[in-house]
């Protein structure tokens, strides 16, 4: 879920982190940074020529969509544009995490007229680096999105570059069955957590399936005991290289953290998300910090009626359980597409309640942004994140949303595996942490 700017140098990895951890992560950084990892094949982009007559009978799609389920959805919405376009839609798909690490490349290079992307700083950064289109033109045509939505759709210029397909929430998920059948209650706060953690293990179980080889889950088990511990504001602060690493508040959160790992599954960083997901479902882990839309894709036929979530506990009563964090995913249009005026006709459709009934026709595990999305059809489980969200007084992206990517890919990924590694020496991590921040968030200034 992380990538660098272009031509950003690699910044030091924490002395701390382990050879093995530090290794990867500096070659997925000084690849990205430097410009030195070549894209695979298929991420070259075939775009077609034709210049931007708008006559064109096929536009090209760059798409991070690789899992099962969710590549379905969006050959679903592409399927419908088609049919009710006439316009032909190439896409090329490629691995979640390749496209993401390769994506300053990709977009400098020889992209498709439209990619899938983030909102809020993923997308701010790339149209503030000139490698996406202004579709402002494609907005005013568009319904059905709050004012909350435009926003984070907008660029720091004022001008709009993304158009939404869905957000998810951030949750505790776990098996309401295995819950009922072991007495277990939901905890709501700190201490009920760590009651329940304990009875939990007792039971041969691990409390939390956990996993953070890919490099971003473990950012949001961060989120949500900062923003319970010390609130969104202070959570948006931090991001933006506004306060120090060093902060005793930041060590609360790591100091909570370490107090829970021991309850966690064992050997995350050499384990995917989805395997961790897996274990919730196979009855092996009791619950799992994740977006219902990546667990959702764990729990299908007759399992999907046994999934159910809760906000993260309350850790300090001033802030409760206001924050939610709802990443809002969607597409871009790249600068050099070849043909713009076919990419701002399929953005029209990808920003309509069609193109979104499309998809949720498919995937279960994501809610419309669109207003006018049918929701007819929705589940128990797919109202309640509705509801999850809608009821949130603050609604955060996700830390490497939230924050500069080179921030999150080059330090936060390495630091958070490290943390993982050796949760002792939290001192030594957030002094580490907090040298790289001042040095790079020091380009803003």
């Amino acid at each position: 879920m992380t990538q660098s700017p272009p031509d950003q140098p690699l910044r030091p990895v924490p002395s701390n982190v382990s050879r093995t951890v530090s290794r990867r992560s500096m070659l997925r950084g000084t690849a990205i940074g430097a410009g030195a990892l070549a894209i695979p094949g298929a991420l070259a982009a075939c775009g077609k020529s034709g210049g931007s007559s708008g006559n064109s009978k096929t536009v090209t799609f760059g798409s991070n969509y690789s899992d099962a389920i969710p590549k379905k959805g969006i050959a679903a919405v592409m399927a419908a544009y088609q049919k009710s376009s006439g316009v032909s839609v190439k896409t090329n798909t490629q691995d979640h995490n390749s496209f993401q690490e390769n994506i300053s490349r990709y977009l400098q290079g020889n992209p498709e007229d439209v990619f899938s992307w983030f909102a809020g700083n993923r997308m701010k950064f790339f149209a503030a680096q000139g490698l996406a289109t202004d579709i402002s033109d494609v907005w005013a045509g568009l319904t059905g999105f709050s004012d909350a939505l435009k926003k984070a759709s907008t660029g720091e210029d004022g001008k709009q570059y993304f158009v939404p397909l869905y957000n998810y929430p951030w949750a505790v998920f776990y098996r309401p069955s295995v819950w009922q059948a072991k007495g277990w209650q939901v905890p709501k706060t700190l201490d009920d957590l760590t009651a329940l953690c304990k009875t939990i293990k007792s039971s041969g179980m691990d409390a939390f399936a956990f996993a953070d080889k890919d490099g971003w889950p473990a950012m949001g088990t961060f989120d949500q005991i900062n923003m319970r511990t010390n609130g969104y504001d202070f959570h948006i602060s931090l991001m933006a290289g506004k306060e120090s690493w060093t902060d005793p508040k930041v060590k609360q959160v790591f100091s909570t953290w370490a107090s829970l790992l021991p309850y966690h599954q064992q050997g995350a960083n050499g384990r995917i998300w989805q395997d961790a997901a897996n274990s919730v479902q196979q009855k092996k882990s009791a619950m799992m910090v994740i977006g219902s839309g990546q667990i959702a894709q764990s729990f299908q036929g007759s399992d999907a009626t046994d999934l159910d979530f809760f906000p993260y506990p309350v850790i300090n009563p001033d802030f409760g359980q206001d924050a939610v964090e709802a990443p809002i995913d969607g597409f871009m249009v790249a600068k050099k597409a070849k043909d713009i005026d076919a990419a701002k006709a399929l953005m029209k459709f990808l920003g309509s309640p069609a193109a979104e009934n499309a998809y949720q026709s498919v995937d279960g595990g994501n809610i419309p942004t669109n207003s006018g999305a049918d929701t007819s059809n929705f589940t128990p489980f797919q109202k309640k994140c509705q509801e999850y969200i809608a009821g949130a007084k603050q609604i955060s992206q996700f830390m490497d949303r939230d924050t500069r990517p080179d921030f999150a890919s080059q330090v936060m990924i390495p630091s958070l595996q490290s943390f993982i590694n050796k949760p002792s020496d939290i001192d030594g991590l957030l002094k580490s942490i907090d040298a790289q921040a001042k040095s790079i968030f020091a380009q803003d200034n």
